[in-house]
């Protein structure tokens, strides 16, 4: 098992089109904990931690759903996870 945390950085019309909820009903799919938020430059940021596999399949998922006609780009950089979250929710 190779637990791993993600953070990923979602650029394009993602804020105000149910980006964050959406994403948190995706997560409910996957064995992941973290959250998803918005980000002051209009951005979308979302920091998960789980098994890797697990997160790239949640990642795929989110870029082929609906929300695909809103993201212009994405930037990922993978991390050791910390531990610290209990589940998957909406930043604020």
């Amino acid at each position: 098992m190779s637990l791993r945390q993600v953070h990923a950085y979602f650029s394009g019309c993602v804020q105000g089109v149910g980006f964050r909820f959406t994403t948190e009903r995706i997560a409910e799919s996957y064995p992941v904990t973290g959250f998803v938020r918005n980000v002051s430059d209009g951005r979308v940021e979302l920091v998960g931690e789980g098994e890797e596999k697990e997160l790239e399949a949640f990642l795929q998922k989110i870029r082929k759903s609906f929300l695909a006609q809103y993201i212009h780009g994405v930037e990922v950089q993978w991390f050791e996870p910390t531990g610290h979250f209990q589940n998957f929710s909406v930043g604020f």
